[in-house]
């Protein structure tokens, strides 16, 4: 197989800390196998507690090297679990396979542990430079922000997901694969103009494509 999606779900019902079980089991179980699959330009993608699995592993974002902790993701600012829609800016400098050819999108979020935080500041820095922050949540301005509710988590810069240097491994709160139908989207009969398909359906085209054009 050339895709492994890590998707949202509680896994190990979040005890110790979101993500932390599954990562641990990973990391000392399939390490190996692992790095061959990211060593074969194959894609990785993690979605909320998927991506919190990912950091805690290791695998984002990976300034320094692979499987050392970095980053966490932790509990909301809001302090309480929080589910509704996000408007997110998709940063097209950034080598992300998977966001290619997007712009503004609209995902849904629903966690209590999304607030990304860094080992130390260089880290964020190196982040930045390197044009790894991928997606960022905005408000009712396109503006990039950190106030809630239109950031749901308070994460530094608006942070909702980061890839690693190679743009094939992507790691976001927001679910994509909620949003693959146009209808599903609370708005559709009201304020919206008609789509063929939801925003979230171009994350996994661009996975296809990726193969495609190899």
């Amino acid at each position: 197989y050339n895709i492994l999606a890590l998707i949202g779900g509680f896994s190990f019902g979040d005890h110790i800390s979101a993500g932390k079980v599954l990562a641990t089991k990973f990391k000392y179980k399939l390490k190996k196998k692992l790095q061959n699959f990211v060593k074969k330009d194959k894609l990785i993608l993690g979605i909320c507690n998927g991506f919190q699995t990912l950091v805690k592993l290791g695998l984002l974002p990976a300034i320094k090297d692979y499987f050392i902790q970095e980053a966490t993701l932790t509990e909301n600012k809001c302090e309480h679990f929080y589910d509704g829609w996000v408007r997110l800016k998709i940063n097209k400098s950034s080598k992300s396979v998977f966001t290619k050819k997007m712009d503004i999108i609209e995902l849904p979020v629903r966690h209590g542990e999304g607030r990304i935080v860094f080992k130390n500041k260089k880290i964020l820095e190196k982040l930045k430079r390197n044009d790894q922050i991928v997606l960022q949540y905005l408000d009712q301005n396109d503006n990039i922000t950190t106030e809630y509710p239109y950031n749901p988590n308070g994460s530094i810069e608006g942070i909702a997901g980061i890839c690693d240097k190679t743009g094939r491994i992507l790691g976001l709160m927001p679910h994509p694969e909620a949003y693959i139908n146009y209808y599903t989207h609370p708005n559709w009969r009201t304020r919206m103009k008609k789509k063929e398909v939801g925003d979230g359906y171009y994350i996994f085209k661009n996975c296809i494509d990726y193969f495609k054009e190899m």
